[in-house]
Parts: C-alpha cells; sequence; structure tokens
C-alpha cells in the first residue's frame, strides 16, 4: 500500500532536481563547514541543518536508490526532516499520532525504550562480571594459596623476602599484563571479521575455561599460565563490550546503560567476596574455588549474546545497511526513529570522513597520535582510564583481605571487611545510573577525585591508632568504605563509558584498545608493586602515595577532559575538534574564576559562558 506522503514528498523531490547545489542553504549561500580537526568556534553542527527540504528529500531518496531500501523510503524521508531540526518535529508533515506519541515520548520518558534494548545491554555487560569476581576470587586466595605454592611471608630479614612478594603480585597482575599487551589488541581484527557479538562470544568461552583450569593447577607457574590466557579472554571483552553498549543506546540515557558495565563488575566484586566467604571452612581447596568460581558470570554470556541484534554502527561501517536498520528497530520504539537513527548517523559519518579514511590495523593504530581530532580522544581517555587505576581502588579490590590482615584482622574478619567494601561499591554505584546523563560524565569525575584523596589519606593515618584500641580497625574500615562510597558513583562508572564513547567510528575498535591496554595495564603495575609497595612504605605510606595521585589526576580532568554527555556519538567529532590549549584556557579563565565568585565569594547571577555551541538537542 503506498503511504499517504508518498505523492507530497515526490513532488517535493521532483521540484529540487536541478536546482539547487546541496551544499547551499535556501538563500544560495554555502552551508558552514567546520573543521574536525581544528574547530575554534567550538560549534556542535547539525550536518541536515540549512538544507533546503527538496534538496534534502532528494538525497535521500539517492541513499535510499543506493541502499536497495526504497520500501522504507517515506519512512526515511520523515526521518530525515525529524533529523534535521529535531525539537521542531511536531512541523514535519503527515506525521502520524502514534509516530508523534513515540517522538514526544523521547523527551518526556526518556526511560521508556524497547525490552529488547535493555536485555541487549544486560546481557552483554554480564561479562564484567567476571572481572570483578576473578580480582575478588584472587584477593581471597591471596591468603593461602601463596603457602600451597611454597611462597608464603617470610620474615624481612629473610632472603626470599622479596621474591615471595614479587610472585604474588605476578600471579595477581597475569591476567592483567596479558590483557594490556596481547588481548585488547586482538579486538580489532577480530571485530572486523566476527562483528561485536561474534568477538563477545569468543572471549566469554575463554573467561569460561580458564578459572576452572586455574583452579586446578598444582603449581604457581600453571596458575600463572591460566590467568594469562584468561587476561586474552579479558581484554577482548573489555575492549568490546562497551563500545557494543553505547553504539546500541540512544544518546540521551546512553551514559546511563554504558555504566552498566561498572555495575556488573561491582556485583562481580560482591559476588566474588560472597563466594570467598561461601568457602572459608573448606579447607585446603578454598583458594581453588575462590579463582575457579569466577566463569559463572561468562556462563549467560555465552549463551545470550547472539540472542541480542548487531551493533547498528558496525553494520553501516560494513555498509550493511539493511541489517542496521533491522538492529534499530529491535533497539528503538518504532520504525520511524529507527529510518531516522538511521539516515542521520549516515549523515553524520559522511562529515566523519573528512577526516578519517580507510587504514590497515597498524595505520589506525598511529592515527590514534597523528590526526588532531582522534589524539584528543587517545588522550582524554587515557586521562580517565590512568585515573582509574591511580586512584587507589584496586589496592582494596586486589589486596584488602592482606591490609585488613595487616591492620591486625583475623583471616575470617578481613574476609567480612572485604565483603563489606565490595556491598558498597556495588550499592553506589545505582546513583551513576541518573546523575552520568543529568551531571555529566566530567562533573562526577571532578567530584568525586577530591573527596577520594581525603578519604585514602584519612584510611592511612588511621594505621597509626594502636591495633590494642578498638577503633584502630573500625576507623580504617569506615573510611575505606567512606572511599568506595565517593568511587563507585564517579570514577568507578565514567572511564569505560567516556571511552567508548570519545573515538570515530574508524578508530572505535583500536581507540577502545588503547583506552583499556591503559588501564589494565597500570593494574597489573598496581597488582604486581603493591604487595612490595606495602613492605616497603608501611600502610600509611602507600595510602598517602594514591591520595596524591587522586589530586594529580583531578587536574588533569580539569584541563584536558571534555564533557560527552547527551551527544551521539556522530556529534562528538566536533567535541574533540575544539583544540586541546583552547579547552584548557576555556577552564582556567572562565569555568576556574566562575566556581570562585559563584560557590566560594557567594554571588548571585552569575553566567558561565558557554564553550560549546550547540545547534540542536540530540535525539540519536
Amino acid at each position: 500500500m503506498d503511504s499517504p506522503t508518498d505523492g507530497l514528498y515526490d513532488k517535493e523531490i521532483k521540484l529540487g532536481l536541478g536546482e539547487t547545489d546541496h551544499a547551499e542553504n535556501e538563500k544560495g549561500l554555502p552551508l558552514e563547514h567546520i573543521d574536525l580537526n581544528h574547530n575554534i568556534s567550538a560549534k556542535i553542527k547539525n550536518p541536515l541543518a540549512g538544507i533546503p527540504t527538496y534538496a534534502l528529500l532528494q538525497q535521500v531518496a539517492e541513499f535510499a536508490e543506493e541502499k536497495c531500501m526504497n520500501d522504507i523510503l517515506p519512512l526515511l524521508l520523515k526521518g530525515a526532516l525529524v533529523a534535521q531540526d529535531p525539537p521542531a518535529f511536531e512541523s514535519v508533515p503527515d506525521l502520524t499520532e502514534e509516530e508523534l506519541v513515540v517522538l514526544r515520548d523521547e523527551t518526556q520518558h526518556k526511560w521508556r525504550h524497547p525490552l529488547s534494548l535493555y536485555l541487549t545491554i544486560i546481557t552483554c555487560s554480564i561479562g564484567a562480571a567476571v572481572q570483578g569476581w576473578d580480582q575478588t576470587g584472587s584477593n581471597g586466595a591471596n591468603l593461602s594459596f601463596p603457602d600451597v605454592f611454597g611462597i608464603p611471608d617470610s620474615d624481612p630479614s629473610d632472603t626470599n623476602y622479596h621474591r615471595n612478594t614479587w610472585l604474588v603480585g605476578l600471579v595477581n597482575s597475569a591476567p592483567y599484563i596479558a590483557s594490556a599487551l596481547c588481548g585488547c589488541w586482538f579486538s580489532d581484527p577480530l571485530n572486523n571479521y566476527l562483528g561485536r557479538r561474534g568477538t563477545i562470544f569468543c572471549a566469554a568461552l575463554i573467561c569460561v575455561l580458564t578459572p576452572i583450569g586455574s583452579g586446578f593447577t598444582q603449581t604457581w607457574e600453571q596458575l600463572f599460565a591460566c590467568r594469562l590466557l584468561l587476561g586474552l579472554g579479558m581484554g577482548v571483552k573489555a575492549s568490546t563490550i562497551p563500545i557494543y553498549a553505547a553504539e546500541n543506546s540512544p544518546a540521551a540515557i546512553r551514559g546511563g546503560l554504558v555504566m552498566s558495565w561498572q555495575m556488573w563488575t561491582a556485583f562481580g566484586i560482591f559476588l566474588g567476596f560472597c563466594a570467598n566467604l561461601a568457602v572459608y571452612n573448606v579447607g585446603a581447596i578454598a583458594w581453588r574455588l575462590q579463582v575457579g568460581s569466577a566463569f559463572i558470570p561468562a556462563i549467560p554470556l555465552v549463551i545470550g549474546i547472539y540472542m541480542c541484534p548487531e551493533s547498528p554502527r558496525w553494520c553501516i561501517k560494513k555498509n550493511r545497511f539493511r541489517e542496521a536498520y533491522n538492529s534499530l528497530c529491535r533497539l528503538r520504539n518504532h520504525p520511524l526513529q529507527a529510518a531516522r537513527d538511521l539516515y542521520y548517523i549516515h549523515a553524520l559519518l559522511q562529515v566523519e570522513a573528512e577526516i578519517v579514511g580507510k587504514a590497515n590495523y597498524i595505520t589506525r593504530f598511529i592515527e590514534l597520535f597523528t590526526i588532531p581530532r582522534v589524539r584528543r580522544a587517545t588522550m582524554a581517555s587515557g586521562i580517565v582510564m590512568l585515573g582509574q587505576q591511580m586512584c587507589g581502588i584496586n589496592i582494596i579490590a586486589f589486596y584488602s583481605s592482606t591490609i585488613f590482615a595487616e591492620a591486625g584482622a583475623s583471616r575470617l574478619h578481613a574476609l567480612l571487611v572485604s565483603w563489606g567494601f565490595g556491598l558498597v561499591n556495588f550499592v553506589f554505584a545505582w546513583p551513576a545510573v541518573r546523575t552520568i546523563d543529568t551531571y555529566g560524565r566530567r562533573t562526577l569525575l571532578l567530584f568525586t577525585f577530591p573527596q577520594m584523596a581525603w578519604t585514602l589519606l584519612a584510611a592511612g593515618f588511621c594505621f597509626y591508632i594502636p591495633e590494642s584500641n578498638r577503633a584502630h580497625l573500625g576507623l580504617i574500615a569506615f573510611f575505606v568504605f567512606l572511599f568506595t562510597c565517593f568511587y563507585s558513583p564517579g570514577e568507578g562508572p565514567v572511564p569505560f563509558t567516556y571511552s567508548a564513547e570519545v573515538f570515530p567510528l574508524s578508530h572505535r575498535e583500536v581507540g577502545m584498545s588503547w583506552a583499556v591496554a591503559t588501564n589494565l595495564f597500570w593494574a597489573s603495575v598496581l597488582s604486581l608493586t603493591f604487595p612490595r609497595m606495602l613492605a616497603a612504605f608501611g600502610s600509611q605510606g602507600s595510602f598517602g602515595f594514591y591520595a596524591c595521585l587522586n589530586c594529580m589526576a583531578f587536574c588533569l580532568i580539569f584541563l584536558f577532559v571534555p564533557e560527552t554527555k547527551q551527544r551521539t556519538l556522530e556529534e562528538l567529532d566536533y567535541v574533540f575538534a575544539v583544540p586541546v590549549g583552547q579547552h584548557a584556557r576555556y577552564q582556567l579563565t572562565k569555568c576556574l574564576p566562575y566556581w570562585f565568585k559563584k560557590y566560594v565569594f557567594q554571588r548571585k547571577g552569575l553566567e558561565l559562558e558557554p564553550l560549546y555551541h550547540i545547534d540542536h538537542l540530540a535525539r540519536d
């Protein structure tokens, strides 16, 4: 049956044929061009804005013909007009009442989306629980596996003392070494050939098999090898799942959905501590169950990933526009939204193609540091990922049992307090589901880093309280828990969410590989060095060291990390086209004085001049 809009749009298209260049607006003036490597105007531009209606409709018709999608041409035409000026969608001709309702819901009920979208995000994010469970499984196993493998604690005067502390750190850091050096970098070629779902499936299989193997090892060398193999799966998984979630999510709630990665990591940490306590009294095999049980969260991921739609942006990248449309239909409430998002993504990618082209794997890696727009994303993602490790959270996740044992707790009490840390980490991650898309990624980071610095420093000072005093262990636990309360809604969910967003589609896989490799490399350094640092500096010095790193991370984020909330993935090309120096000067000369005047000197009626000038509020 013909659409009631066919005649109107056919007429518009015919009127537009040969009458004007598509690069001109209605007044015949050239459309504004923005250099995506040097956006000194800091303008975020809708590439469809300013195009005459007849010219836009002609472009859409040509697109539908080229991509063999004429059967949905009426939807594509209406979708393009909606995308051209989203706030004015009510004026688009011939929209049905049903279509108007779903478009209104995007602003009035932004969390109202199909169940398949939420099931997709939850299914793929379950993989993060493997990483969290492994961290805490090895945390509890640290209390017993060194003795089993002949690397027990020894007196500092013992000649084996330094060797033993390094060996424990080496075994614990093995997955992160393998992830940073190999696993993360496999994700780009695997994504190219297998797609997002195929890559996640392969990584999940590795994460099922290797923890089981770890539980059956007989020497520390075998355990080390199994954990290296686990790192391959963890690296591929951590580099792919966040970008898969980001590419499937609407812009307005993308942060809240993509941070489910951190939610499941925190849940995995909590479950790992539960498992540690559950097997506490089973005897010599307790540590085997603690490290081996990490395979459990990977099972539903292996089973469920192919029930999810493929990433529409990956399909577009492979010129599979029909598959992209079908995926979007499963991820959006109405086919009109799917058609609109398909064409808008295509239009933005056409602009993005100005700064990036087709390149092989090695060239794409080099371009992370040579193309200005991509280089700024590389730097920003590196800062937030480095900050997550250097803030000190993983000295708790990896070694809380050891830390609390150092504070005078019994083995059971150390495990119980560690369980409390896992619970706090999970519970306080929930507020970020709402705040990450309202206050923004950058605001959450700038608020939480100073709080983490002073709470970590306070926890370190509490070690000076004599162990005979009952306040000793209680205050240490209190400040560690308070530190975790600040970490969980801020630096916890932001890095993986942020890094999955900031790279252009052409460099998204290799860019995310860089970001995750940075994160996990420093996780391996932290895991490897902390036993030795604890022995050399003591708990006070170690906590103070990481408190200082929190202050450094705050300064770097303030100067060099742009905000990304509620922008489509392609619109972020304009954000990262703003030069680093211009962004830093704005923070120092505009934001900092404004903040002091408003919050320190309590001046009223002040308004902060915005850095970015936005054409419209994005819908996708």
